[in-house]
């Protein structure tokens, strides 16, 4: 089971050594300049016969006061240095698995169109997440691994970690990203490196294919910014399980049934705000007419009708 101070990776122990010492100085000062304040509340208190007396310099306990705090505070810095530099240090061996986040849900893509709304680890391996932004800051934080980095579009950032304990641990989004932005969660599960082999061959491929036209012709549109693979709902309804399903949409006339076949896909691509899905809101996606050419609709059609296919 997992705990608040449990440790489960191989960067736990020096990320937690640095936050006791820190922690350990920051509160021995506390209580220390606290008592010292109230000392001389009481002590130095105006009293009745008693004439002030005027301090002018103590050259020794500026000596003190400065040598001490830049002893400490260098001290902070070692043991920093200690727990971040091996954070950036990826090991080459290193398994590699692409997290995209966007509002307001976490996927972890291990390649071939393999996408999972949880992070799967082998046990004891080391890991790389490669860190993408589908829209707008987020921050991923594993604090059981004692692992945070920023995920920010147009910036390829990463982090590693070897995970030294089997569970299901949590994982958070730490920049705020919107109104969702504290339920975007998701787990860490660790498991022996078998059942995880047999996780992924079982894993369908339900995410992006890097080699499939109509995928690219989606992803170079930025349809996936408001559109997830996952079923979740963000800005538009999900991809996921699209072409061939019954959709409620409201048009000008009132609410109907429509079957997501080629036509309906295409006519929400042309004209998005003849046919809104059923609680989601008007006018939020603009046409597309003047934006795809020649074939594309044909290529993106036939993407979801092979993803159907693939159930």
């Amino acid at each position: 089971m997992e705990t608040a101070f449990s440790g489960a990776s191989n960067l736990a122990e020096a990320v937690d050594r640095a936050f006791i010492f820190i922690f350990s100085i920051s509160f021995i000062f506390t209580i220390g300049i606290t008592a010292l304040m109230i000392y001389i509340v009481i002590h130095f208190s105006r009293k009745k016969g008693k004439v002030p007396m005027q301090f002018t310099g103590n050259t020794k306990l500026e000596i003190v006061w400065t040598v001490i705090p830049l002893i400490i505070v260098l001290m902070m810095f070692y043991y920093g240095t200690i727990a971040f530099t091996p954070m950036r240090r990826v090991p080459k061996d290193a398994m590699q698995i692409k997290v995209i986040g966007r509002m307001w849900v976490w996927s972890f893509d291990y390649g071939d169109g393999k996408i999972s709304k949880d992070l799967v680890v082998p046990f004891n391996r080391d890991v790389k997440l490669n860190l993408y932004s589908a829209d707008v800051n987020h921050g991923l934080f594993i604090p059981a691994f004692r692992v945070k980095e920023d995920v920010i579009p147009g910036y390829d950032n990463y982090l590693w970690f070897r995970p030294i304990v089997k569970g299901e641990f949590d994982i958070f989004c730490t920049e705020y990203c919107g109104l969702a932005h504290s339920g975007m969660t998701a787990k860490a599960i660790v498991v022996d490196s078998l059942d995880f082999e047999k996780w992924l061959t079982q894993l369908k491929a339900t995410g992006i294919t890097p080699d499939d036209p109509g995928m690219k012709i989606i992803k170079a549109n930025g349809c996936l910014t408001c559109h997830s693979l996952d079923g979740a709902k963000i800005v538009g309804p999900s991809f996921k399980g699209l072409y061939g399903s019954k959709r409620a949409v409201i048009t000008d006339q009132g609410e109907k049934q429509v079957d997501a076949f080629d036509d309906y896909i295409k006519r929400s691509v042309i004209d998005p705000n003849i046919e809104v899905v059923k609680g989601f809101n008007k006018g939020l996606m603009q046409s597309y007419k003047e934006v795809l050419k020649g074939d594309d609709l044909d290529k993106i059609v036939d993407y979801f009708r092979k993803q159907s296919e693939q159930k």
